[in-house]
């Protein structure tokens, strides 16, 4: 039978869950939720594709419109996030999704399409990136199995934050999570999501989020939020303090989230996406990940070349140099409005 695409409303959300948990390309990002964090929290508008066949879904593709007077207008699967593109249970329904988007894209008179894919890139012939690449681990239902998992060097860092005396704990409190982030995020010179970001993903993923926090002595050293997803773990935003190279922080921390997550029975760890060639890529493969490239696609509308809208731009070398200069106050004050042009 034919399949029909639609625009998906408030009232499709919890089908549209049930369908993305059930599906096998689907991953947090494609959750319904995300409409609300970017068009509350981001302020920037969502167009969300769902497809049918005989009244059931068949294929979904959340859109993120970004409308940026520095940095161009596009329309990305999914902005703001490492894992986007068509989601759909046969290429008929991949199809009409697909059509479906560029004709939007069209429509809306955009720079460029993006699909951000995890296994496989949409079209072949659309131009590219290997920027990117994610680390993804099965987990072991022992706990001490994962922990001889680690390469010795890297385990022995886990081991010092352990012997430094180190704590952990979970909870969702904003109030301790968010000026570590944004100090952290400042040393990096990366410009921060607003507060009220944060709030709306606490608020759409409820229990599927939560915070665990590494402290010394009732200090704070560090601290992650971590997306749940089926039987997977993601952290995702870190805040990480100068006194954790000290105790190996950030290693202790990572420990934990893994430790607790299959303690609660969760058996792949999702370290998110780095550059390649970068100190966070290079971290991630001294833990044990494979890094796995992603395949970023782009369809050009309007524009004429893939945008290069990352620091290993070298224009924006210089950028980063003078913001990680900046007051931290002015940085967390101009930081949400920059960063919500970017996707």
């Amino acid at each position: 039978m034919t399949v029909s695409v639609r625009h998906a409303a408030a009232a499709d959300a919890a089908a549209w869950d049930a369908y993305v948990f059930g599906a096998a390309g689907g991953t947090f990002f494609h959750r319904y939720g995300w409409r609300r964090v970017i068009e509350q929290g981001m302020r920037q508008p969502c167009h969300y594709l769902l497809a049918e066949r005989a009244g059931q879904i068949v294929g979904v593709l959340p859109l993120g419109e970004i409308r940026s007077r520095l940095f161009g207008h596009t329309l990305i699967s999914m902005p703001f996030s490492v894992y986007g593109g068509i989601v759909a249970d046969d290429d008929a329904a991949r199809d009409a999704l697909d059509r479906a988007a560029q004709a939007l894209a069209n429509e809306l008179g955009v720079g460029h399409l993006e699909y951000r894919d995890r296994d496989r890139r949409a079209h072949a012939d659309w131009p590219g990136t290997d920027l990117y690449a994610t680390f993804r681990k099965p987990l072991s239902a022992e706990v001490e199995a994962n922990m001889q998992a680690i390469p010795r060097k890297q385990r022995a860092m886990v081991r010092k934050g352990i012997k430094a005396g180190l704590n952990s704990e979970v909870d969702r409190d904003l109030a301790r999570f968010y000026p570590a982030y944004c100090q952290s995020w400042h040393r990096l010179g990366t410009p921060v999501f607003p507060r009220r970001y944060f709030e709306r993903v606490l608020e759409a993923f409820g229990d599927d989020v939560d915070i665990v926090t590494a402290s010394l002595d009732g200090q704070l050293v560090c601290c992650v939020m971590n997306f749940y997803f089926r039987d997977e773990v993601w952290p995702y935003f870190a805040g990480i303090t100068p006194a954790a190279r000290e105790v190996a922080g950030s290693d202790f921390m990572y420990w934990e989230v893994m430790r607790r997550a299959v303690e609660r029975g969760y058996r792949l760890f999702d370290f998110g996406r780095s550059k390649v060639g970068t100190g966070s890529y290079d971290f991630k493969r001294n833990w044990g990940f494979e890094p796995q490239p992603l395949h970023y696609g782009y369809h050009l509308v309007r524009a004429r070349a893939v945008p290069e809208h990352n620091p290993s731009n070298p224009k924006y070398r210089l950028f980063i140099q003078a913001w990680r200069r900046m007051p931290l106050a002015l940085a967390n004050a101009l930081g949400p409005h920059l960063i919500r042009q970017l996707g």
